[in-house]
C-alpha cells in the first residue's frame, strides 16, 4: 500500500502555509498564531457559524462511553445507544453487552441491562413507539489460520411426525463412517416431521424435518477434520429417538468462519426504559434490515445465519400485536443490511445500498419489490453499480415526491475502490431510472446522512478506502440543497468516521454523529485500529440565526387525514411544516427516517396542519413536528403520535 499523508495533515500543512504567507505580508504579530490556533479562532466566529455551522464534542462520562454501533431516537426525546459486545471479542467472551440511554436535553446517561449481544442487529420504530431490535451476534468470525478446531454445519433430521426435540449445546455427533465426534455449540430445537395422509387410500407419508447447528471438534488438530458427506449418530439417544434423529454434515474443516447470527428479538420500551423479550425470529440473522410495512408490521430481511451464511432469501414478518413472526411465502435474496424503504403505495424500494456480505452478482440490482406477489421490477441507470457496498441511501424530503439519493459506496469486500457519485431516482416517473446527481468531493465509503427540517440533507464523514486505511478518513461535511440539487461544504468535523458509524437528527435540530471502526490507527497501516467512542454534535447554520419559531401547545396525537391546531406567536412567518420520523441507524443504514410535508394554514392564534391520509406515506408511529419560518429556520421538534 502506498503511503499518503492524511487529510488532516494536508489541511494543517496548507493552513500553516497560509499563515506564514500572511505573516510575511502583515508583520510579526501573526506569528503568534499557529495554524491550529488560527483555525480554532476562525471556526468559533459568529459569522463563520452562521454560514457553516459548528461542531462540538459530547462530554460523555467514562462509565457511559461505549462502542456505539447502533443509535435510535425514541419518542421520549432520548437516544438509545447500542454496542452489544461492540466488535470486541473480549467483551463477547465475557458476555459484556452494553446499551446506554442518553438524554440530549439534560445531557444525562443511564446504563441499560442488555440481555443478548445486539452487535450488528437490525431495528426499526414500531407503531406504539417502542423500538424493535432483532438479531445480533452468536459467534465472532475466525480468519483462516486462526481456526484451531475443525467445524461447520450439521443438519439435524427428525423422522418422527409426533415429536419435536430440543438438543442442548454440547450434544455430541459421531460419524458413522469416520468415527469422528463433534459437539454442537448452541441449543437446537428440531421440529416434528411432516405427515400427510392420502384422503383416498389413507396411506401416510412422512417427510423428515430438519434444523441446523454449528458444530466443532472437541480437540484441536488437523486429524479431526472431515472431507466427505457423512451421517452422524447423536449420542445419548435411545430406542426410537436414536433411529428418528440423526445428523448429516459435509466438510467439517478449518476454513474461515464468518460471524454467526441469533434469532432473538426484543422490544425496547422508551417509557419503562428496558428491553422486553418477544418471540424469536425463525432465522438467525447478523446484519439484517428491519423495515416497517404499511400495516405496521415489520419485514426482516437478510443477515448471516447461525452458521455464518447469508440467509437464502427466507424473509419474515413481525406482527407487533401478536409478537410473532411468519415467513413470507416466497423467497427473495438480498445482501446484508440492504437499504429497503417503504414507498407510497406499500411496495418496498431497494436502492442497491448494502453492507456487503453475499455474492457480488446476486441480489445487488436496485428495484421495486411487491412483498405480496414477490414481483421485483429492476430500476436501471445506476452508475458505479459494482461499488455500492457501504453507500448511504436517503428518501429525499418531502416524502410525497418519492425521490431517493444513493450516496457514495465502495467495492466488494476490502476493495480500495470508492465512488464519489450520488445517484437520484424519481419513483413517480413512468419508467423510473437513476441519474447522477451532484458529486461528492471524492470517492466515499460509509458516508453518514441525515434529513434536516428545512428539507436539506446533511452528509458527513466516510473514508476513501476500506475502513479508513492509509489515513483515508474524510474530514468534511456538506449540506445538500434538494431544490437546487447542489452540495455546499460546511464546517469540518474533527473526528474521522468510517465503518460502524452513523448520523442521527435530534429533536432540537442538531445532528449526532457516532462510531467509527478503523482498521488501522496510523496512516502507514502498521498499528491496529481503536474503536472511536467519541460522539460529536453538529449544529447547522440555521440555529445561529437571531430567532426561531416555537410551537407553544397542541395535541400529542393526530389521525391521518385530520387537521390539528398548534398555538404559536410566529404564525405569520411560518412557511412549512414537516412530520419527521425518528431515525434508527447502524452501518450508515437508516430506512426509518423520512420527512412528510403537511398542509399549513394560519389560525387566530397559531397554525393548523393537516396530515396526509395515506398510511404508506405516514406509517403509524411517533413523529417530530417541525415548522420552518421564512428564513429557513426550524422550530424545535414537537412529538406527535399518528395512530
Amino acid at each position: 500500500m502506498k503511503y499518503r499523508p492524511s487529510r488532516r495533515t494536508r489541511r494543517i500543512a496548507i493552513g500553516a502555509t497560509a499563515v506564514l504567507v500572511l505573516a510575511g505580508m502583515n508583520g510579526p504579530a501573526l506569528y503568534r498564531f499557529s495554524s491550529e490556533k488560527y483555525h480554532a479562532y476562525k471556526i468559533n466566529q459568529p459569522e463563520y457559524k452562521a454560514e457553516n455551522g459548528h461542531w462540538d464534542m459530547l462530554d460523555v462520562p467514562d462509565d457511559y462511553q461505549i462502542n456505539t454501533i447502533h443509535a435510535a431516537l425514541l419518542h421520549t426525546g432520548k437516544v438509545l445507544l447500542i454496542a452489544g459486545s461492540g466488535n470486541n471479542a473480549k467483551m463477547f467472551a465475557s458476555k459484556t453487552f452494553r446499551t446506554v440511554l442518553w438524554d440530549p436535553e439534560k445531557n444525562t446517561y443511564k446504563n441499560i441491562p442488555t440481555p443478548k449481544d445486539m452487535f450488528c442487529a437490525g431495528h426499526t420504530q414500531l407503531p406504539d413507539g417502542k423500538l424493535l431490535v432483532a438479531g445480533g451476534t452468536q459467534r465472532y468470525e475466525k480468519l483462516q489460520g486462526d481456526v484451531d478446531k475443525a467445524g461447520g454445519l450439521m443438519i439435524v433430521k427428525n423422522e418422527d411426525p409426533d415429536k419435536p426435540k430440543t438438543l442442548p449445546a454440547g450434544t455430541l455427533f459421531t460419524g458413522k463412517t469416520s468415527g469422528k465426534t463433534f459437539q454442537s455449540k448452541d441449543n437446537l430445537l428440531v421440529p416434528r416431521a411432516k405427515k400427510k395422509v392420502d384422503p383416498v387410500t389413507g396411506a401416510a407419508t412422512v417427510s423428515a424435518s430438519e434444523a441446523r447447528v454449528y458444530v466443532e471438534a472437541r480437540r484441536k488438530g488437523k486429524q479431526y477434520s472431515t472431507g466427505d458427506t457423512e451421517n452422524y449418530r447423536i449420542q445419548g439417544l435411545k430406542g426410537a429417538d436414536a433411529k428418528n434423529f440423526y445428523g448429516i454434515a459435509n466438510k467439517l474443516s478449518f476454513d474461515k468462519k464468518d460471524f454467526q447470527g441469533i434469532k432473538e428479538a426484543y422490544e425496547f420500551d422508551p417509557v419503562a426504559e428496558r428491553y422486553i423479550t418477544v418471540d424469536p425470529m425463525h432465522e438467525a440473522r447478523w446484519y439484517p434490515t428491519l423495515t416497517t410495512l404499511e400495516d405496521g408490521k415489520v419485514l426482516s430481511v437478510s443477515g448471516l445465519d447461525e452458521i455464518g451464511q447469508v440467509v437464502p432469501g427466507k424473509n419474515e414478518v413481525y406482527d407487533p400485536e401478536t409478537k410473532k413472526w411468519t415467513y413470507l411465502p416466497k423467497r427473495r435474496f438480498f445482501p446484508t443490511y440492504p437499504a429497503l424503504f417503504l414507498t407510497q403505495g406499500g411496495k418496498i424500494f431497494y436502492t442497491g445500498s448494502n453492507a456487503g456480505y453475499g455474492p457480488a452478482n446476486k441480489g445487488r440490482k436496485p428495484g421495486i419489490w411487491d412483498v405480496e406477489t414477490n414481483d421485483f421490477d429492476v430500476v436501471p441507470g445506476m452508475s458505479d453499480p459494482n461499488i455500492l457496498e457501504t453507500s448511504m441511501s436517503v428518501m429525499l424530503p418531502p416524502a410525497q415526491e418519492q425521490k431517493f439519493m444513493v450516496i457514495g459506496g465502495g467495492g466488494v469486500g476490502e476493495s480500495e475502490k470508492s465512488s464519489e457519485k450520488t445517484r437520484l431516482v424519481d419513483l413517480t416517473a413512468n419508467n423510473p431510472r437513476f441519474k447522477n446527481g451532484a458529486p461528492l468531493t471524492e470517492g466515499t465509503r460509509y458516508p453518514g446522512g441525515s434529513i434536516l427540517p428545512d428539507d436539506s440533507v446533511f452528509v458527513s464523514g466516510g473514508s476513501a478506502d476500506y475502513r479508513g486505511r492509509s489515513g483515508s478518513n474524510i474530514l468534511k461535511a456538506q449540506i445538500y440543497d434538494t431544490r437546487a440539487g447542489t452540495f455546499r461544504q460546511v464546517a469540518d468535523p474533527t473526528v474521522g468516521r468510517n465503518y460502524h458509524s452513523g448520523t442521527l437528527l435530534l429533536p432540537d435540530g442538531r445532528v449526532m454523529i457516532f462510531g467509527s471502526d478503523s482498521l488501522y490507527s496510523d496512516d502507514a497501516n502498521t498499528k491496529p485500529g481503536v474503536f472511536e467512542k467519541r460522539i460529536e454534535i453538529y449544529t447547522p447554520p440555521y440555529l445561529y440565526r437571531d430567532a426561531r419559531p416555537k410551537l407553544v401547545s397542541g395535541p400529542d396525537s393526530v389521525e391521518r387525514g385530520d387537521t390539528a391546531k398548534f398555538r404559536t406567536e410566529h404564525a405569520s412567518s411560518i412557511k412549512s411544516a414537516r412530520l419527521m420520523r425518528p431515525s434508527a441507524v447502524t452501518h450508515v443504514t437508516d430506512v426509518d427516517q423520512r420527512s412528510i410535508a403537511l398542509d399549513v394554514k394560519k389560525t387566530g392564534d397559531g397554525i393548523a396542519v393537516t396530515v396526509p391520509k395515506d398510511r404508506s406515506l405516514v406509517p403509524s408511529g411517533w413523529y417530530m413536528l417541525f415548522v420552518t419560518d421564512d428564513q429557513g429556520t426550524p422550530s424545535k421538534g414537537v412529538w406527535v403520535e399518528v395512530p
